[in-house]
């Protein structure tokens, strides 16, 4: 994947370029990120090509640390307890 498909409006990449950004920050960023994707674009794969553009240069960046947790999986959904849980 090419970095142009990875990162098409630059977020990601100006994040990188802004001073003393913080982690809310970052995550903001990188939710209009993933919101502005292409479709058909896979993002885990544009994270691991964005995590291997930018983690050799920028290791301790909060962008970095937030690429790193978008390639964790969310935890599966359950049921919740209680009466409210068994309700139709």
């Amino acid at each position: 994947m090419r970095l142009e498909q990875a990162d098409p409006k630059r977020l990601v990449a100006e994040s990188y370029r802004i001073e003393g950004i913080t982690d809310g920050e970052c995550r903001s960023i990188f939710i209009d990120w993933a919101l502005s994707l292409p479709v058909g674009v896979d993002a885990r794969q544009a994270i691991k090509r964005l995590l291997a553009e930018y983690r050799g240069t920028a290791p301790d960046h909060p962008m970095t640390a937030v690429l790193r947790a978008g390639l964790h999986k969310a935890p599966q959904a359950r049921r919740r307890g209680g009466a409210r849980g068994r309700r139709i």
